[in-house]
């Protein structure tokens, strides 16, 4: 090899790699000053022990840990509760021991057991009702809305569901300005959607509202 190619390399290898050096850094510095969006928020995810919505409840979960909530799951038996799709769920707290001071967002999973754990539950109606109380984000997903509607905190809001089982007819009963083609609706800390392909955006309305 040439001395003069030599004498060129000899200069610019350190060159390159004094740049992927700085190049590294800089990636590093850059994640370091970007915290998670919603660090340290508690988030109570609250789910039927039988039949609930497996996408509904896992998108969800997976963003928000990711900008670093603090997950509980909250079901009507402790131990191991189970999806519609075969997803298996240990749970951390009995709904009934819920104390919604305890966290920053309470969250209702949809699915068909919700409908028979919840919809008429005194329990899951009053921890819905003391949240929007004390201004908490209150979340529920497909089916999941007929609680919220029951518990009586939708009356004059707006707010969607899953439109089957007569969902959507019960939200109107209720009060609700129900939005029949509408995913994901937010009024003020109150939030709604339709089902599991709004998954993704339910949760980055969660973040949205918790940050």
């Amino acid at each position: 090899m040439p001395k003069k190619i030599i004498k060129s390399l000899s200069v610019l290898i350190p060159v390159l790699l004094l740049a992927c050096t700085l190049t590294f850094l800089a990636v590093q510095k850059t994640s370091a000053e970007s915290p998670q969006r919603i660090q340290g928020k508690r988030v109570a995810l609250i789910i039927a022990y039988r039949d609930f919505q497996d996408t509904e409840f896992n998108v969800p979960k997976k963003l928000l840990q990711k900008e670093g909530a603090l997950i509980t799951i909250v079901s009507s038996e402790k131990g191991t509760a189970s999806g519609s799709e075969g997803m298996s769920v240990q749970t951390d707290m009995l709904i009934r021991d819920v104390q919604v001071a305890d966290f920053d967002a309470v969250v209702f999973i949809g699915g068909r057991g919700v409908r028979e754990e919840y919809w008429d539950n005194p329990k899951a109606h009053a921890v819905a009702q003391e949240a929007a109380k004390q201004g908490k984000v209150l979340a529920a997903i497909c089916w999941a809305p007929v609680i919220l509607a029951n518990a009586g905190v939708l009356d004059g809001k707006k707010g969607t569901v899953a439109n089957g089982g007569g969902a959507g007819m019960i939200l109107k009963e209720k009060g609700c300005k129900y939005s029949l083609w509408s995913s994901v609706v937010v009024d003020g800390r109150i939030i709604t959607a339709n089902g599991r392909s709004a998954a993704k955006s339910f949760a980055k309305a969660i973040i949205k509202a918790l940050e």
